[in-house]
């Protein structure tokens, strides 16, 4: 006879493996928005708890420059299809749309600058 475990025996004596599995859309949305990283300061019930979401807030910031960089990427990417589109291909309205997210982007790429300078500043309360 063998002297291997059984499987139960085995499952008994490794400790739960944590499977985290985030869904495509969810790891996406982390991806390419940053907001879930922050702590919402209007839910601060005292100063402390204010304080304290401030604080998490400026160390959160060290992330903004990635998602700077991403979004910069999706301007370029973005821009570049609407030229591709308007100039080889002669269809207007789709690079009319690839320009339209271009400027998107460049909205967005604006407010996670005027984000990080903020957050940067040790003034601000």
């Amino acid at each position: 006879m063998q002297d291997s475990p059984t499987p139960q025996e085995d499952q008994e004596d490794s400790a739960p493996a944590v499977v985290s599995e985030i869904r495509f859309v969810t790891l996406l949305y982390r991806f390419l928005f940053f907001d879930w990283l922050f702590a919402d300061m209007s839910k601060a019930k005292n100063l402390f708890e204010r304080h304290a979401a401030w604080q998490h807030n400026r160390s959160m910031r060290r992330h903004l420059p990635l998602y700077l960089r991403r979004w910069s990427v999706l301007t370029v990417l973005d821009f570049g299809l609407g030229c591709m589109f308007e100039r080889l291909l002669e269809t207007r309205v789709v690079a009319a749309w690839f320009f339209t997210w271009s400027c998107v982007t460049i909205t967005g790429m604006a407010l996670i600058s005027v984000l990080w300078i903020l957050l940067s500043n040790p003034d601000t309360p």
